[in-house]
């Protein structure tokens, strides 16, 4: 009987071995620090799990081969840091118009352009979001350690293939690099969700038909005998393009609609003594470790603090966090950027208590120290 294993493991390593749990098939990439690792593990294990791994030329290509492979049938990911993320926007808006299910990692180092290679940043919160043009869907995962490297990379292609979009997996250069003891789960122990296939013959197929009840159309594969057409144009349910207006509004309505109306299945978050916290800590990835050592800390000393830390960043766990600051004068967003996490959550305080922010952006992480000081000041 198959039992868990205790491995000493770097973060991009518990990536690349989740990936391949939730059943990776095929991987496209280019060389990028920091998350060079996740392509290098996968070019020697993927093969020998029966799937395909191939360096393209760009992360242009290595986005636009993702795609062709899941619409092949395939569980697909690829990885790269800010720079490739930025070449990889327009056919992740792609993915999102044509239904395709993907994973993209994303591991942030210090930009804009070629920044700081090997130092950590989290400077890629909005264009996660926002990165690719007009109303799209999309899901943002975020780990603050090895452990949850591991489990949500399993989960990002979960959502992916439940919901039929791209997730993204934002790490930052402390993340993928680190290494920690942790429990590999026995094979069979966590839940695998696989895309749902259509039913009815080939010649009754229609590749976008949904309802506003049943939101995300099964998807068949290239190859197993259903032709359809694939577009990034606005389709009907036939997946040719159309300039009805009422095609156009139900469609961008429910791309966006199948994401919102499950954000609170969604939202994963951790929180520590918020209960009768009057001041709250926001920290995401790498910073949330030393938000949560500050957060301890502070209450030694006497403080009512609490930490709010979410694992997803979009959508942004909006039930979750009005309840975590339900008692508190004062919110601090800890982030290694100049202010993106905090303008959500200036948004969703709404004015119910001050928001304050501690931004550090010179390639080394916030510490323990800088955010208990910061606690002190507000």
């Amino acid at each position: 009987m198959s039992s868990s294993r205790a491995v000493l493991m770097q973060g991009n390593e518990a990536c690349a071995e989740a990936a391949l749990a939730a059943g990776l098939k095929f991987f496209a990439g280019y060389p990028i620090t920091p998350s060079s690792e996740i392509a290098e593990i996968l070019a020697e294990r993927l093969p020998q799990e029966g799937g395909k791994f191939i360096q393209m030329e760009d992360e242009i290509a290595s986005m636009a081969a993702v795609i062709g492979a899941s619409l092949a049938g395939l569980k697909a990911m690829t990885a790269t840091s800010g720079p490739g993320f930025s070449l990889k926007q327009e056919n992740i808006g792609y993915a999102a118009m044509a239904e395709v299910p993907c994973v993209i990692v994303d591991s942030q180092r210090v930009g804009p352009s070629t920044g700081m290679p090997t130092s950590p940043a989290q400077g890629d919160v909005m264009q996660a979001r926002w990165g690719t043009h007009g109303d799209h869907p999309i899901v943002v995962l975020s780990p603050a350690s090895v452990r949850e490297t591991y489990e949500l990379t399993i989960e990002a292609f979960n959502i992916a293939e439940a919901l039929r979009i791209p997730v993204i997996l934002l790490l930052d250069e402390v993340v993928s690099h680190m290494r920690e003891r942790i429990e590999i789960p026995a094979p069979g122990s966590y839940q695998i969700i696989n895309r749902k296939k259509p039913e009815v013959p080939p010649r009754d197929y229609l590749p976008y038909q949904a309802t506003e009840e049943d939101d995300v159309p099964a998807m068949a594969a290239f190859g197993d005998g259903y032709r359809f057409h694939v577009t990034g144009l606005v389709h009907d349910a036939t997946g040719f393009p159309t300039e009805d207006r009422r095609e156009a509004r139900f469609l961008l309505h429910r791309l966006v609609n199948k994401v919102q109306r499950r954000r609170d299945q969604l939202a994963y978050f951790q929180t520590e003594t918020v209960e009768d916290a009057e001041v709250v800590v926001v920290a995401f990835g790498s910073v949330g470790r030393s938000a949560l050592r500050a957060v301890r800390q502070a209450r030694a000393a006497g403080m009512k603090v609490g930490l709010f830390r979410p694992k997803t960043i979009w959508p942004f766990p909006e039930k979750a966090f009005r309840a975590a600051i339900a008692r508190a004068r004062a919110v601090l967003v800890a982030e290694m950027n100049l202010g993106q996490l905090i303008l959500e959550v200036e948004r969703l305080v709404a004015g119910r208590a001050t928001v304050h922010g501690l931004h550090r952006l010179d390639g080394d992480l916030i510490t323990p120290q800088e955010i208990l000081k910061r606690i002190e000041e507000v």
